[in-house]
């Protein structure tokens, strides 16, 4: 059943190409930049085809998984993409002392296996520690307990774990941009003038319906492209001005701004490659990265529910149910499973910059994501467009991750929103939460052998999750909300849960139904037991006895109870 935007039926009919193009190209430049961000730290030359191949991978399962999503998840119209809150727990498990990387002599006598062997094996480790981790994401949600953990989860939890994200990461945008101040400068400038000043500027984009072959019905629909697009505008701008300099001969032949630096990687690539699973080798698991990557985990979790209901107000649909939910949360973690089987070196989550396009175009149809995710597998199975993104510019990649990371941190502390920061209780719980989650792992990454319990598992497990920024405000955050005296009010859980509150109607909504099969899940009564059933409603509120629920044909459900004298 196509979802209804404001007064218009998003059907495929209605559906232009460029719709495809809009919703996809949002979020490409944050997915593409991840592997940029994982690769030198897994020890990959610069100029290593392979780097482009992780981004191909990427791409390549970010295509089935919101293919999975849209067909079989949530049901709504969100893409899936790269996941930022799995990077500061990648980067503290490669900071160990058995993955850090030789010194650049060392590596240069080595083979091309040993060469190979250097990076895989690091990437083998990240592997595993993600696929293991979504399998808790995975037991949450057919064990139908996300509402659970929300109750503990509050705005003082999310705002340190979501905030952290950006902060911990502005070591490697510091890095990139150092590179060359003057054209990092320029892609930020770039950036914040498409996205701030120019947000409101339109643009006519030429559209007609399917059959109007006289051009009758074409007309030009205004978008604001400047809006839409601000970091692609900010790379492509950049990019050009970066290779007249470099054609020009200004920048010096070793300058990271030039773009020749890297362009034997796309000569090398391969035309065609399709990516598969266990393609860098089997993934190796210890429990000390899993651990660390649970931080990862939660966060997603709880920023994908918040994209959910965003995703379906703006486009019209009724709030998605708990069953909604449940498989939406459940597919995530099936993704981020095969992101870590595959070897994309991250996980997946929803991403919210496509919601904002679904505003802006008016388009929701879940016909034009699933193209849009085979185009994406497409583009990932052609070995030298990754390898394309290898050649951009250093400093390039360091602007465009400060505008990034300023967005996730300004994203963590909107919660605060719904918090009363005149309280002196709050400010304390936020304050030292944030402080805390800064101080701790810098600590930690100058002093290696910190933790020393006798166990090498049990010091590796304690340092990661010490190590892990996020993980240490939220845990703080999470901890001192709900111990310490006050009000919901006070703390902003009554506003928070009545914008975050899942559905709890008995009515049949539709619109989340499973493509095929309804019939047979409405006639089975076991379904009704089942999460991620179209038939679930939620467990029965009952305490002094056995709770029945029957499903009626048209998939309403009615309690009945039968209380047993104790």
């Amino acid at each position: 059943m196509p979802l209804v935007l404001n007064v218009q039926v998003l059907d495929v009919r209605h559906a232009s190409p460029s719709h495809t193009h809009e919703q996809y190209l949002t979020m490409f430049g944050s997915t593409v930049s991840i592997p940029l961000i994982i690769t030198p730290s897994m020890c990959m030359d610069e100029s290593d085809p392979a780097r482009g191949y992780v981004i191909g991978t990427i791409l390549f399962v970010s295509g089935i998984v919101t293919l999975l999503q849209v067909t079989f998840g949530v049901r709504l119209s969100i893409v899936q993409g790269g996941n930022f809150s799995f990077l500061t727990p990648t980067l503290t498990l490669l900071s160990l002392p058995q993955w850090k990387c030789p010194d650049p002599a060392m590596r240069a006598l080595l083979s091309d296996d040993e060469r190979y062997e250097l990076w895989s094996s690091r990437m083998r480790e990240v592997q595993g520690a993600i696929a293991v981790s979504a399998i808790f994401q995975i037991v949450l949600s057919f064990g139908g307990v996300i509402g659970l953990l929300l109750k503990i989860i509050t705005p003082l939890t999310i705002v340190p774990t979501i905030a952290m994200v950006g902060l911990a990461l502005f070591q490697e945008a510091k890095k990139k941009a150092a590179t060359h101040w003057g054209v990092s400068v320029l892609t930020m400038l770039v950036v914040i003038l498409c996205s701030q000043y120019l947000r409101n500027v339109t643009l006519p984009v030429p559209r007609c319906r399917r059959g109007d072959a006289d051009g009758s019905q074409r007309r030009a629909l205004r978008v604001p492209i400047f809006k839409l697009f601000p970091i692609l505008f900010g790379i492509g701008i950049s990019w050009v001005f970066c290779a007249i300099l470099t054609v020009s001969e200004v920048l010096p032949p070793d300058s990271p701004a030039r773009t020749d630096l890297r362009t034997s990687a796309l000569y090398e690539a391969a035309w065609f490659r399709l990516p598969y699973p266990g393609q860098w080798g089997t993934p190796t698991v210890h429990a000390g990265p899993v651990f660390g990557m649970l931080a990862g985990v939660i966060a997603s979790i709880v920023e994908s529910i918040g994209d959910y209901y965003a995703c379906a107000k703006i486009s019209g649909a009724p709030p998605p149910p708990v069953h909604a939910i449940n498989r939406g949360i459940a597919m995530e973690g099936i993704g981020c499973a095969l992101a870590g089987i595959f070897g994309t070196g991250n996980g997946t989550t929803s991403y919210s910059e496509n919601i904002g396009a679904i505003g802006i175009t008016k388009v929701a149809s879940r016909r034009v994501l699933q193209w849009g995710a085979v185009i994406m597998m497409l583009f990932g199975m052609t070995g030298k467009f990754g390898a394309l993104f290898i050649t951009m510019p250093e400093p390039i990649v360091g602007g465009m991750f400060i505008i990034m990371f300023s967005m996730i941190t300004a994203v963590g502390f909107s919660s605060l929103q719904f918090v009363d920061l005149n309280s002196s209780r709050n400010l304390f719980v936020l304050g030292f939460s944030i402080l805390f989650a800064l101080i701790l792992p810098t600590y930690m990454s100058e002093h290696k052998d910190a933790v020393r319990t006798g166990s090498d598992t049990f010091d590796q497990i304690l340092y990661v999750l010490l190590s892990t920024s996020m993980f240490v405000g939220g845990f703080l955050g999470c901890v001192l909300d709900n111990t310490i005296p006050g009000t919901d009010e006070e703390r902003g859980v009554l506003r928070w849960r009545q914008q975050s509150a899942m559905s709890d109607t008995t009515a049949p909504i539709t619109t989340y139904d499973l493509p095929f099969g309804m019939s047979k899940i409405r006639s089975w009564n076991w379904t009704r037991y089942v999460p991620v059933s179209p038939t679930f409603r939620g467990f029965p509120p009952c305490r002094l006895g056995r709770c029945r629920r029957r499903v009626a044909p048209n998939g309403d459900v009615r309690q009945q109870e039968e209380v047993t004298r104790v």
